[in-house]
């Protein structure tokens, strides 16, 4: 599997360091608003509608105060990840039953839901499977410091 689909996907333009979101539906809102401000939907209600609807078909909350929502929309226009770290720790559906401190939030297009999809959500649950890259994540303070961080996995 090659390591280049992730550094494709990673912009400091979509990253929210110190979010103040006080809940699961306000970052939602939030990167979902951020993908189509910077112009990666075309719809920033179409999209936040659909990853709802991936958000009924079961928990996105991975544990370890991570949580990766996904929607795969015809409102995107460009696979791509949106990350928010929060000032606070929020109430999600999680598989540990933890608060989340960190949403990375994928956007796919429809066209790419089968293939590029499997292969960003592998290359993040291989790097969230490093206790020491999870703890990095939940301590950064900045933009830069996010982007280094996902920037020097690669």
């Amino acid at each position: 599997m090659s390591d280049i689909l992730l550094d494709k996907v990673i912009h400091k333009e979509l990253m929210v360091v110190m979010s103040s979101s006080k809940d699961k539906d306000e970052v939602i809102h939030e990167l979902g608003n951020l993908l189509y401000q910077e112009g990666y939907t075309d719809d920033a209600q179409a999209f936040i509608d659909d990853v709802y609807l991936r958000e009924k078909e079961g928990v996105t909350g991975i544990g370890q105060g991570i949580a990766i929502p996904h929607g795969k929309s015809e409102a995107v226009r460009t696979t791509t990840v949106a990350i928010a770290v929060l000032d606070n720790p929020i109430k999600w559906e999680t598989l540990d039953g933890e608060p989340v401190k960190v949403v990375i939030m994928f956007a796919v297009r429809d066209s790419d839901s089968n293939t590029t999809h499997i292969l960003l959500l592998q290359q993040v649950a291989t790097l969230l499977a490093h206790d020491d890259f999870v703890k990095d994540l939940k301590k950064v303070k900045s933009v830069d410091a996010l982007y280094e961080l996902l920037a020097q996995v690669n």
